[in-house]
């Protein structure tokens, strides 16, 4: 089986994240898209991220209804901080049977020379790549390597920061979110301090 990683704190899981996600899983050859929920690290200032479980919880309830996205904590077991690669040998390790890839966007791609073993990643790793308005892919030098694919998803340009800022100054996102995203962020009064 063919799995696309789609890495993010998805603090909270939009309605873009989404977008991007089922766009992988439908027009390219990955079977399944594992949104993998990154853990809070250690060493950076809380702010405003959400306890790990409750951003997980709101990734299961955004794509409950969709069979080829899964949530994934996989992370939250490795130690921190923690590194893709790591990440990719521990799943490698777990399901052997699987092929697995990476999604990340255009702005990742610019500074993909400067992740922990990013050659060995490339090596053994296809990446799929989403547009974002704010690259210009004709700078990316590795836009051409054989394990890059850049794919014509939508151009999705909602940030989670948007979300929370106006949750925080109340006003109404509901159509950003899943039904199910906004009633648990609702319920829980989550980013409104």
């Amino acid at each position: 089986m063919k799995i696309g990683l789609y890495f993010g704190t998805f603090n909270p899981i939009h309605v873009g994240h989404l977008i991007i996600a089922n766009h992988m899983a439908e027009h390219t050859d990955l079977d399944q898209i594992w949104l993998v929920v990154t853990p809070h690290n250690p060493l950076k200032k809380k702010s405003t991220l959400l306890d790990d479980y409750h951003r997980l919880q709101m990734v299961f309830l955004a794509t409950e209804d969709y069979p080829k996205l899964k949530p994934s904590d996989i992370e939250f077991k490795l130690s921190q901080p923690n590194y893709t690669v790591n990440t990719l040998v521990h799943l490698e390790e777990k399901y052997p049977s699987h092929e697995f890839s990476l999604i990340m966007g255009e702005d990742n791609l610019k500074s993909f020379h400067k992740w922990k073993n990013y050659e060995a990643i490339l090596e053994h790793h296809d990446i799929y790549v989403y547009p974002r308005i704010s690259s210009e892919v004709e700078n990316i030098e590795l836009k051409n390597h054989p394990k890059i694919h850049l794919i014509d998803a939508p151009v999705v340009e909602i940030s989670s920061t948007f979300i929370r800022n106006n949750i925080k100054s109340g006003k109404n996102i509901r159509p950003l979110l899943t039904e199910k995203v906004w009633e648990y962020i609702d319920h829980n009064l989550f980013y409104k301090k």
